[in-house]
């Protein structure tokens, strides 16, 4: 799959620098399984019929959705990144009309609703991420995945590997930086989450539209 390999747009890095995903190295690998284990675990509890991933970079989760039967398309708000997934898409025979360009502040009702809205990786690189957060949930008509970057393991791991240190470990485009703690009380504050996961080295929750917590005892007694 081709990956952006730190391509910018206006001066903004878009999608990978490197392929985590493709990766040989064991480190890194063990580190995007613990993800890819979580994102799938989260996605399994609700099991959606629709997906649409916000900020969907070179659209490698968009595609793996796509291959396992799920109605799965994807948004970015780079016209270069969404170039790329829409090549991957046509090497893996499914239809390049999957990708669209649109920022998370353009998203609508109408075009992008589904019964689940995947968020991850994006919030960090947001300059008005509350503002986000706001537009997301007049989008949301179930559930919601948000993941980010644990801070400030995220950045100590980078030195130790000897990574942007000259921005004391911070990676190219981050902006925001969370806790696990800060993170869960700002989306808290918009959605009900659900379950919250810490795969190594991010914070990952699983929310839904508020409301009064009616939704959540429903959504317990169906998977019960």
């Amino acid at each position: 799959m081709k990956i952006s390999n730190g391509l910018q747009e206006n001066g903004i890095f878009i999608g990978n620098i490197y392929d985590k995903y493709g990766s040989n190295n064991l480190v890194a690998r063990w580190i995007m399984n613990g993800f890819d284990n979580s994102l799938s675990r989260l996605i399994s509890m609700v099991r959606p019929k629709t997906i649409h991933e916000v900020g969907c970079g070179e659209g490698y989760w968009v595609l793996h959705w796509n291959q396992q039967g799920i109605e799965a398309r994807g948004t970015d708000f780079s016209e270069k990144i969404i170039d790329i997934a829409r090549k991957n898409a046509l090497n893996k025979g499914i239809s390049p009309s999957r990708f669209n360009v649109r920022s998370v502040y353009e998203i609508k009702t109408d075009a992008d609703a589904a019964d689940l809205i995947v968020c991850c990786e994006v919030l960090e690189h947001l300059e008005r991420p509350v503002e986000a957060l706001k537009i997301l949930q007049t989008v949301v008509s179930k559930y919601i995945i948000f993941s980010v970057p644990r801070e400030p393991l995220w950045r100590v791991l980078n030195m130790l590997r000897l990574k942007y240190l000259n921005n004391f470990g911070n990676t190219p485009g981050h902006i925001q930086h969370w806790s696990a703690r800060k993170f869960v009380s700002l989306v808290s504050a918009y959605f009900d989450i659900i379950e919250i996961r810490r795969p190594f080295p991010w914070t990952m929750v699983l929310c839904q539209v508020k409301e009064n917590g009616v939704m959540y005892e429903s959504y317990i007694k169906t998977m019960a």
